[in-house]
């Protein structure tokens, strides 16, 4: 039995049934590379079940404290049931990427069973008409709490389920499996109590660690090594989010992103998708009359995990603000100034410490946490406090070498993010075998187009290739299409 971090638990205390705290993907197979060819639905529930032993997450479920007067615990789930969590759907005809992208979305919109391990698979068939693909693919969307997973840990059992070859053998587990007994609840009173005591100490050294850190902060400051992000505008992206969803993306060679931030020194390829991501969002509020005279405020997410820590479960993430330079119509000079925040960016998060601000997510209060996101969905508070971010893009490295599950070939993935009140839009960026997806999940009352924002996340792109002097030859696999891509 493994108690949860105060950060891994407030993703369960923060959750409500307009905004369910789940990460995942849209992942895109090419059946023909299997051994016969074709991949069936039992073939794929068989791949998984050969693998439940290498990731904890796929057999723990969550029990709370009496009271949440602690944060809760994983146990072993002795009513664990593989074919609850891996489903088959399919696409009505013509079975066209529109379609994928809101079947998708109405699967990420449905929260998880949290009396069932915190995840689920939808295995959908009839991609019939997606310009691109071969013939037969098949997609799977993918769904993991937050509180069990950040992005890095994500990627990682990504890993567990796909293979570098078609045909693969897994090694068995080294011992068996073995569920946990329910704890009762005087038990776990009995542990809240012994935890509490513990916590005003834990306090006291978090404290200790934090007056250098403002000590650091401040000396920045006034020699001005570096500066705090500018004023965040309120947007569209800013208020009350509803429980529905859209979803979608566009892939691009990796080539020509790295080409993009080669015309500038310095520049990173996390700048470059900033900077896209920028350009896209002046394009789109543009068109609403809404785009304010200050830069957007992008929330970054920082993996803080150690070596050590790989395969870990839970969140080990902090976060700096980026500027997106929504207000500089020149891609190249965007690329500039969005390459100079990150710098600032990174140094005032180097002088505040990453790991500093995790520690204080111990501290999120259980009893109070859940109680106090109601009431800030039911007063509708997020259109009345400025906001602290505009949006989320979070940048998730992948291998760029071919994956196989169940002999498959993964062709292309997408990643889908939780909205919260407040913060409606997510850019999860995912990058393998040679291409780099910039995806988005919003709210579909806030944003009821999503095809038109997928188009402004091209356009933006093809004007800073256009502004960089990137050439189409630049990228041999081929060309960017307005469809998923399936050169690898």
């Amino acid at each position: 039995m493994q108690q949860l971090t105060g950060m891994d638990a407030s993703f369960l205390y923060f959750e409500t049934p307009n905004q369910p705290m789940h990460i995942g993907g849209l992942c895109v197979y090419d059946p023909s590379t299997a051994p016969d060819g074709f991949v069936r639905f039992k073939d794929i529930l068989n791949t998984i079940q050969s693998r439940l032993h290498l990731a904890r997450t796929f057999r723990q479920r969550v029990v709370r404290v009496p009271l949440d007067l602690d944060h809760p615990y994983w146990v072993n789930d002795a009513d664990f049931d593989l074919e609850f969590h891996v489903r088959h759907i399919a696409l009505p005809k013509p079975g066209d990427w529109r379609q994928l992208c809101i079947q998708t979305a109405r699967l990420h919109a449905r929260p998880l069973d949290t009396t069932k391990p915190l995840w689920e698979i939808y295995v959908i068939e009839g991609l019939d008409n997606v310009v691109g693909l071969p013939p037969g693919s098949f997609a799977m969307v993918t769904k993991i709490h937050h509180a069990a997973i950040d992005g890095v840990s994500g990627a990682e059992i990504t890993g567990v389920i796909h293979d570098l070859e078609a045909e693969a053998s897994v090694p068995p587990p080294q011992q068996p499996w073995a569920a946990d007994r329910d704890p009762l609840a005087a038990e776990l009173m009995l542990r809240a109590w012994a935890n509490n005591l513990r916590t005003p100490f834990h306090f006291a050294r978090v404290m200790a660690n934090t007056m250098p850190a403002i000590g650091r902060v401040t000396a920045g400051l006034r020699n001005h090594s570096f500066k705090m992000p500018g004023p965040v505008p309120r947007t569209r992206f800013n208020g009350t989010i509803s429980p529905h969803r859209v979803v979608d993306g566009r892939s691009f060679p990796l080539a020509k992103i790295r080409a993009i931030k080669s015309a500038m020194p310095g520049a990173t390829v996390n700048d470059a998708v900033l900077a896209i991501v920028g350009g896209a969002l002046r394009r789109y509020l543009m068109s609403k009359n809404e785009l304010p005279v200050d830069s957007l405020v992008a929330m970054a997410p920082i993996s803080v995990r150690a070596k050590d820590q790989s395969g870990a479960m839970g969140n080990q993430v902090a976060a700096m603000a980026v500027q997106l330079r929504s207000d500089l119509g020149e891609p190249m000079a965007r690329l500039q100034a969005v390459h100079e925040g990150t710098v600032q960016s990174k140094a005032l998060t180097e002088a505040v410490g990453a790991r500093l601000m995790t520690d204080y997510g111990q501290f999120i209060p259980s009893s109070l946490a859940g109680l106090a996101a109601r009431l800030y969905t039911r007063a509708g508070l997020a259109n009345r406090v400025r906001p602290v971010f505009n949006c989320v893009v979070t940048n998730i490295p992948g291998p760029q070498q071919s994956l196989f599950m169940g002999g498959a070939r993964l062709i292309t993935q997408y990643g889908l993010g939780p909205v919260v009140d407040g913060m409606a839009l997510i850019h999860p960026v995912f990058s393998y075998c040679g291409e780099i997806t910039i995806s988005f999940t919003s709210c579909r009352e806030i944003m009821p187009d999503p095809e038109f924002y997928a188009e402004c996340i091209e356009t933006s792109y093809q004007e800073m290739c256009a502004a960089a002097g990137v050439r189409d030859d630049m990228q041999p696999a081929g060309p960017v299409t307005t469809e998923p891509a399936v050169n690898c």
